[in-house]
């Protein structure tokens, strides 16, 4: 799979993480996208490195590359959440 293939996934991982945690980003939309984007890169890396199961390259529809996409997303969603959640605060 090439880069194209890895930030398509990730928008798309990033879409499916903002509806499994639903609620306010102190990003917005670009920060959960961006945050997609990455957390699928690192969901890919987690996969390979620790849990001894590599991302197929050549099959994009692969469940275990979108599992591993999504939940990199949702881990570093909730990163963020608890790291930025109050800078975006009602007054």
């Amino acid at each position: 799979m090439t880069i194209i293939g890895w930030i398509i996934l990730g928008l798309v991982a990033g879409v499916i993480a903002k509806i499994l945690l639903p609620g306010r980003d102190p990003g917005g939309l670009v920060g959960t996208t961006l945050i997609g984007i990455v957390g699928a890169f690192v969901g890919g890396w987690i996969s390979a490195r620790f849990l001894d199961r590599p991302i197929s390259k050549d099959d994009f529809f692969d469940a275990a590359t979108w599992i591993s996409a999504i939940g990199g997303s949702l881990v570093l969603l909730i990163a963020y959440r608890l790291l930025f959640g109050n800078s975006r605060e009602r007054r």
